[in-house]
Order: structure tokens, then C-alpha cells, then sequence
């Protein structure tokens, strides 16, 4: 199974940017749809991006469509999630997750990722 570590939050005032990046471990990472997630304090989970294996096809939450952009670097076992114009609702843990999958379709439900990393913090300040 894959293990994956994210980093790349902080603190960022509103309007400005920031990009995730979540480093897998292992030899199969292009064998592996991944997605983000987010969890606001007293919210459920929720998918924001997602892009498959090869990264033919993305994915993304209405709610974030136009800001975030997701990419990945097989060769360097990572997937990024640029986002811009941050808001203050963007504030969340957020989480990278992983499937093994060779569909061109990209898993939106947290069911069906079955590897998950730790988390990175993002606050956004009004």
C-alpha cells in the first residue's frame, strides 16, 4: 500500500496562494488515481480534486472549480494542489488520498480511496 505525506500549508492571508504537494511512497505511484480532500472543524470530509493515474482526467468540487488546480509528477511520486485566490472558508486540514485504478475516471467519494495521508493545516486570515 502506498504511504503518503503532505506539506505545503500554513497561514496565508485571503487572496493569496499557496500549493500542496503530497509525496508518495513506493514504485506503483502511476498505478494510483489520487484525490484531496478537506475537513473544516466540525464538517464532514469532503473531495475538492482528484486526477487519475496518468493524469489524463481531473476532477474538481464545484466549490473550488476556477481556483484549484490539481497535477502530478510520476516520475517524482507526487501530487500538487495549486490553489489561488484563497478564502477564508477554505480554511480545512487538508488530506491526500490514493487508489489503485487505471480508469480514466476519477474517484469523488472518500469510499473509494483507500490510502491516506496525515493532513496539512490551511488558514486562511480575512
Amino acid at each position: 500500500q502506498v504511504q503518503l505525506v503532505e506539506s505545503g500549508g500554513g497561514l496565508v492571508q485571503a487572496g493569496g496562494s499557496l500549493r500542496l504537494s503530497c509525496a508518495a511512497s513506493g514504485r506503483t505511484f502511476s498505478s494510483y488515481a489520487m484525490g484531496w480532500f478537506r475537513q473544516a472543524p466540525g464538517k464532514e470530509r469532503e473531495f475538492v480534486a482528484g486526477i487519475s493515474w496518468s493524469g489524463s482526467s481531473t476532477y474538481y468540487a464545484d466549490s473550488v472549480k476556477g481556483r484549484f488546480t490539481i497535477s502530478r509528477d510520476n516520475a517524482k511520486n507526487t501530487v500538487y494542489l495549486q490553489i489561488y485566490s484563497l478564502k477564508p472558508e477554505d480554511t480545512a486540514v487538508y488530506y491526500c488520498a490514493a487508489r489503485r485504478s487505471f480508469s480514466p475516471r476519477v474517484p469523488q467519494s472518500r469510499e473509494e480511496y483507500g490510502a491516506w495521508g496525515q493532513g496539512t493545516q490551511v488558514t486562511v486570515s480575512s
